[in-house]
């Protein structure tokens, strides 16, 4: 199958390079030609674990390609993916300018009957509106078929999600052109569920609107758990073994972040409030999870008191392991208020580095390895659990800063570790760690 892909962001570069690696002829678009002339070298623009690999190997097999041309890509497509950003307007809206340009620019290049799949996280009811327009702009002897294609992928596991996914979902009004897209993912050996355009869209939002809604769960549980001194890592491992509840997304921490959550819980509360149904319940959740994203610096102001003139360590900056993105990283916002305190801060992160120098500039310093940001320090904030910081020693703690205490917002350590090494330790939904904590950090208020 000839298979064109529209964008090239975490989700378009990993659709076409795996759907290459199955056995496709992929084309992948951009319009930066810059990134176009990388991806054609073998260099991918996003950290993914495993994705320049496998974009070489399906470029030498000749099956992978990369152009600027929409016309190139698309003329002889027999399916073209739409995979553009929907970024968020600012009244939490998607918007869709680029999917409608990628709609027009398709309208405008195709010369034969053609699948459109839209991959991209769109507003229920878009793919109708992706129809209108390619109708109103497409040569009259050209039919064309829209199919709802939403993805599921997790930054950090895309490619390992991407063979290894729950489900696929194939939304479309046309049974046979669902059926062409069935065959085209059967090769992944994933359960596929049919449905019509708008449910296959309300299903993207529903979803991720349940996961954000249960990590906004149990960090106010484990909010619950420190103020009357029970232990969030018990209580949680505890409902998980109701399998009406399940063990995934249960870890209390410093909530969510990235490209999707933050941008489709506030798309669906602005497609609700279009239909004139207020969703209270996912307004709470955007509330507790902004409050929780800062709950670190509010610790170590109940602590320290003031915090001008101290020297804090930040370990991570990305959003979660495993990625580079720095989109709604709970980093940012402890770090414009640490600064904003008068805190000098030096942060360590993996990969992230660069995306993080390119927000906050040289405010801040950047460390090669978590021992550089520790020295010296008089606090600690672990912000993202990359393998180098989870499997940090807590003697490292203990011998490289000036007054070792941590505010760890990933409960990566043991408590009984901490007291071992006799560090000031405080964590999410746990008690305090330390005597001097003892005399600042209440739980029972």
């Amino acid at each position: 199958m000839n298979i064109a892909i529209a964008g090239t962001g975490y989700v378009g570069l990993v659709t076409g390079v795996c759907l290459a690696h199955i056995g496709h002829h992929v084309t992948c678009v951009d319009k930066d030609k810059e990134k176009i002339a990388k991806m054609s070298q073998g260099i991918s623009p996003i950290y993914e674990p495993g994705l320049e690999e496998l974009m070489k190997e399906n470029m030498d097999a000749k099956r992978l390609h990369f152009t600027a041309n929409p016309k190139e890509a698309y003329a002889n497509a027999n399916v073209i993916y739409i995979a553009v950003g929907t970024p968020e307007r600012e009244d939490g809206s998607a918007d869709l300018q680029y999917v409608e340009d990628a709609a027009r620019e398709i309208a405008r290049s195709i010369a034969n009957d053609v699948i459109v799949v839209t991959k991209s996280t769109v507003p229920v009811g878009t793919n109708e509106r992706i129809k209108h327009i390619i109708e109103m702009e497409k040569p009259p002897y050209v039919r064309v078929d829209i199919v709802s294609n939403p993805e599921f992928l997790r930054e950090g596991s895309a490619i390992y999600d991407t063979f290894h996914g729950d489900r696929i979902v194939i939304g479309a009004e046309n049974e046979e052109a669902a059926n062409v897209i069935a065959k085209i993912n059967e090769p992944f050996g994933i359960p596929i569920i049919k449905t019509d355009l708008r449910s296959a869209e309300m299903i993207k939002y529903a979803a991720n609107a349940f996961l954000a809604t249960k990590i906004s769960f149990i960090n106010e549980i484990a909010n619950i758990c420190e103020k009357v001194g029970a232990n969030i890592d018990d209580v949680a491992y505890g409902i998980g073994q109701d399998h009406r509840i399940g063990p995934h997304f249960l870890r209390a921490g410093i909530g969510y972040g990235g490209s999707c959550f933050p941008k489709d819980t506030k798309a669906l509360i602005q497609l609700s409030g279009n239909v004139d149904h207020p969703f209270e319940l996912l307004q709470s959740v955007i509330k507790v999870n902004n409050r929780q994203r800062v709950i670190l610096y509010e610790k170590a102001k109940q602590v320290c008191g003031s915090l001008y003139g101290k020297k804090a360590a930040v370990l991570g900056l990305a959003f979660k392991p495993n990625t580079d993105d720095m989109r709604e990283a709970p980093s940012l916002a402890i770090i414009e208020r640490l600064l904003a305190d008068g805190v000098c801060v030096t942060a360590y992160d993996p990969v992230a580095t660069e995306k993080a120098k390119a927000l906050l500039g040289d405010r801040i310093d950047y460390a090669s390895s978590p021992e550089e940001a520790l020295a010296g320090a008089d606090l600690a904030f672990i912000v993202t659990e990359w393998k180098q910081i989870v499997e940090l020693p807590l003697s490292v703690f203990a011998q490289q800063m000036t007054t070792p205490l941590i505010f760890d917002g990933r409960n990566c350590y043991a408590l009984d570790e901490a007291e071992k090494h006799g560090l000031q330790y405080v964590s999410i939904g746990r008690r305090a760690v330390g005597q001097i904590l003892n005399n600042h950090y209440s739980f029972c208020q």
